[in-house]
């Protein structure tokens, strides 16, 4: 008789990772048989994730129990591993954290991380995030726990801080940003290696080596070969399509992961008023509405497929390159101490010595059996040390904000960001934010 394995997925409705991750654990459960137990506090949204998972699991003839329910406490005891992919305020209130700066003059091409944008997501998402670490904490203390929700770095340095759980973020950025340099260079992902540190987001890799050959230097030279010319302005030329990194890459010798959509967030200083490759960036530039429309359109698909009224072939699943979280990889690294290597976000306790022990950072991490080990690494430019505890030092005020529900302390989030020099400014911005979320402190 196999192993039983249960994971629950807290925030089943996000189309952003609900069928990849629960398609990758179909395809690869290992020798488990597993039972996936789904919660959404919105009805409609977890009986569509309820609806897809059944169709999946039944299409594959999958060995897998399918539970759901709107309360995590009767989901969470007995749970191995906890997944949490929650949005307070949905779509909807995403849009309003990157419209409200708009009238201050700060255009964010995202709004999920960083800028006021993140802090005002930061006040909705902590309280819920900290409510749910203390019911894993009582009801499963021993599960593993993971988060894909943003803005990463806050959340998981509020969790840990507030509750003690130690609470494991999980981003795509750095595999993507692989890929991406893969390409760049014409080569296999597979042959192409990185490390390096940062905050989820704005990830420096300072080492870039193809089949164990440091390729830093033919970066530079055809990023220099193109620099002051007019192909400079076609972003085609950049990797990723990432001038901005690519600038940063001169300058530090470090490629910031993910490219340009989120990282420019960090340095509004180097996009003023908005400007990007000859447009405003979240308007015209990655612009968010577009964008959530059509998260709005897959979540529509969702409802659809869990109904029956669009059809999943015997084919549904080939192909899959699999979610580029990795979840599933790391959970059979975890079962059988398999030593893989993989990007998380945790503390980080002396990994990189030039930064904080408390800084919550993105790292390569081994996965042990006793969780993740994170790759020490002496040598990260001072450079990027110094850039990553600048935007830390917003992290650990929006934490502070946050947990405590304090205005002032928002307000001082938005100001150290250097998006408004006026902090009365920065204030009536935080009050415009908080009352449209209906946050009142």
């Amino acid at each position: 008789m196999k192993e039983k394995r249960k994971l629950v997925l807290i925030g089943a409705g996000s189309v952003a990772f609900l069928e990849t991750l629960i398609g990758d654990l179909i395809i690869n459960p290992g020798e488990f048989s597993w039972e996936i137990a789904l919660c959404d506090i919105a009805p409609e949204a977890l009986e569509g994730a309820r609806g897809l998972t059944e169709r999946m699991v039944a299409l594959a003839g999958a060995d897998m129990k399918v539970t759901a329910s709107t309360d995590r406490r009767q989901l969470l005891p007995g749970a191995d591993y906890v997944v949490t992919t929650i949005a307070v305020g949905g779509r909807k209130a995403r849009l309003l954290d990157c419209q409200i700066p708009r009238k201050y003059g700060i255009y964010q091409p995202v709004a999920d991380t960083a800028m006021p944008g993140g802090v005002s997501r930061a006040m909705r998402m902590v309280p819920a995030m900290v409510e749910i670490a203390n019911d894993v904490g009582d009801l499963c203390p021993d599960a593993h726990f993971f988060n894909y929700s943003n803005p990463m770095a806050i959340l998981c340095r509020a969790v840990r801080k507030a509750t003690g759980v130690p609470l494991t973020g999980l981003c795509h950025g750095v595999p993507e940003t692989e890929e991406a340099l893969a390409k760049y260079l014409g080569v296999e992902v597979e042959r192409l290696h990185t490390r390096g540190a940062g905050l989820n987001h704005c990830t420096f890799l300072h080492d870039i080596r193809v089949d164990g050959k440091d390729v830093k230097l033919e970066i530079e030279a055809r990023l220099r070969a193109i620099a002051g010319t007019p192909a400079w302005d076609d972003i085609e030329n950049h990797p990723y399509q990432s001038p901005v990194c690519s600038q940063l890459f001169l300058e530090t010798g470090c490629f910031a992961a993910p490219g340009d959509r989120h990282v420019v967030e960090f340095f509004p200083e180097r996009t003023p008023h908005g400007a990007w490759n000859g447009g405003t960036l979240g308007v015209d530039r990655f612009p968010l509405e577009e964008k959530l429309e059509g998260q709005d359109k897959r979540y529509q698909r969702t409802l659809r497929r869990a109904r029956g009224e669009e059809e999943m072939d015997v084919n549904y699943f080939a192909g899959r390159d699999g979610e580029t979280e990795k979840l599933v990889s790391m959970i059979h690294a975890l079962e059988h101490d398999g030593r893989g290597v993989y990007w998380a976000n945790v503390p980080n306790q002396g990994s990189v010595p030039n930064l904080p022990d408390h800084f919550l950072l993105e790292l390569p991490c081994v996965a042990t059996a006793s969780g993740f080990v994170p790759i020490q690494q002496l040598d990260f430019p001072d450079a990027a040390a110094g850039l990553t505890a600048k935007n830390h030092s917003y992290v650990d005020i929006s934490v502070d904000a946050a947990l405590r529900q304090n205005r002032d302390a928002m307000i001082y989030a938005i100001w150290m960001g250097g998006y408004l020099p006026d902090i009365d400014a920065c204030a009536r911005l935080t009050d415009e934010l908080l009352a449209t979320h209906g946050i009142a402190l």
